[in-house]
């Protein structure tokens, strides 16, 4: 019957919608007060943190970001109920991260958030098992991209002008150069060609939205897919946490350091959680040079489609497959155009005075978001699951041509960011 007809939206048109809603209401007088997490000891930690007036702050930010997951839930067409039924969990696990990640002695370390929660979500999602319909309720895209929507409030447009035409360029230099390399190792170490197409777009775009792009260009195995984003979500973990501290061992510019995070690493999540490790200048320029590669993957799954036609594979000679510009569209990361435009909103339309009144929820929620997210990939990553079905020399491959990545990206950013 149509009357029992869902919505369905597409996940990045919903981020956008949502990321759009939290700052209307911001702007409009709908304000949220930021709870504290930080403490000393454990007087503030019971005085200050747990307090009652506090645990309200944290129960109201509670009702509003479960309300915003619970509309994304509909807009998408998915179960609200698992949702709502999720997302407390979630939620919980994610606010004990904060708090320990607000202890004076942790920020020390310069160990942020998004690693508890992610700590957090591993253990449990490891030692315990989890119900199959907890696991699929999870949002974690969802989360990372309203989280990135309301990034952009906290990046000025002519940044973006500024460090984007280099961004583009490093994409270009980075995407060729690393494509083609992963594209010639898993050749040579006989890896099949859907895998090869996956884990190539992979490691040098984008992760997991280029190896999802890219199995759509070539209607490749669902199977395969989800290995490679078992792949790209578990070297991104060591990736997002060690790299940080290399570059400020051996000291590089914060703008290098921003580049080639935001070259290197496979999942924008971990681009955006690295670069907050490192401050606010390498998070801006991480972003914009990972934006700067997302804008490439319409256009990558629009070339490795023509490409699966002309070598006539299977799947390339299918009437739907045939490259269009429609393609390009279609594979374009529309959360993008969220967080542009939240940029270009905060850049020239709103008044200091506003963007002051709005800057610290805005700041909490976009830092929120990435946390749950983080949580979440923490508690759908099973490490037995994936090394227990499938043959180990993709992943070897993948990790060469990461190692790749990492070595030519750094060597690029620093001749354009240094």
């Amino acid at each position: 019957m149509s009357e029992n007809k869902k919505l369905s939206i597409h996940e990045d048109w919903v981020v956008v919608i949502l990321g759009a809603l939290t700052i209307i209401l911001a702007i409009s007088g709908f304000v949220l007060r930021v709870p504290v997490f930080g403490w000393k000891n454990m007087t503030d930690l019971s005085t200050l943190v747990l307090s009652t007036s506090n645990l309200q702050l944290i129960g109201i930010q509670f009702l509003f970001v479960i309300a915003i997951a619970a509309l994304g839930a509909i807009l998408m067409g998915k179960s609200v109920k698992n949702a709502v039924l999720t997302f407390p969990a979630v939620y919980i696990l994610t606010i004990l991260a904060l708090i320990l990640a607000g202890n004076a002695q942790v920020k020390a370390l310069n160990l942020e958030a998004v690693i508890f929660s992610l700590t957090i979500g591993l253990i449990i999602g490891n030692f315990f098992k989890l119900p199959e319909w907890f696991k699929t309720s999870l949002s974690t895209e969802l989360f990372v991209k309203i989280g990135l929507v309301l990034l952009g409030t906290t990046v000025i447009f002519s940044e973006i002008l500024e460090a984007g035409s280099k961004g583009l360029l490093q994409s270009l230099v980075v995407v060729l150069s690393v494509w083609y390399f992963a594209f010639w190792l898993c050749k040579k170490l006989k890896v099949d060609s859907e895998l090869t197409m996956m884990i190539s777009s992979a490691v040098s775009i984008c992760g997991v939205s280029a190896a999802i792009a890219t199995s759509g260009a070539i209607k490749g195995d669902s199977k395969k897919l989800s290995y490679v984003i078992s792949m790209v979500l578990i070297t991104a973990i060591p990736m997002m946490i060690f790299m940080p501290y290399i570059a400020n061992y051996f000291n590089f510019p914060q703008a290098v350091t921003g580049a080639w995070l935001g070259g290197s690493i496979d999942t924008t999540g971990a681009v955006v959680a690295s670069g907050s490790l490192v401050g606010e200048e390498a998070l801006k320029i991480s972003t914009i040079v990972k934006f700067s590669q997302n804008v490439l993957l319409g256009i990558a799954a629009f070339a490795i489609s023509i490409y699966w036609t002309v070598t006539q594979h299977p799947a390339g000679k299918e009437a739907e497959s045939k490259p269009t510009i429609k393609v390009i569209w279609e594979r374009f990361p529309k959360f993008v155009i969220g967080f542009v435009g939240a940029s270009l909103l905060f850049s020239f339309f709103i008044t200091p005075e506003v963007n002051k009144e709005v800057k610290g929820m805005l700041k909490n929620m976009q830092g929120l978001w990435f946390a749950l997210a983080f949580t979440s990939i923490g508690l759908e990553t099973n490490f037995k699951d994936l090394f227990g079905r499938n043959s180990k020399t993709p992943f070897y491959a993948f990790i060469i041509a990461q190692g790749f990545n990492i070595i030519i990206t750094l060597i690029i950013a620093y001749f354009l960011f240094s």
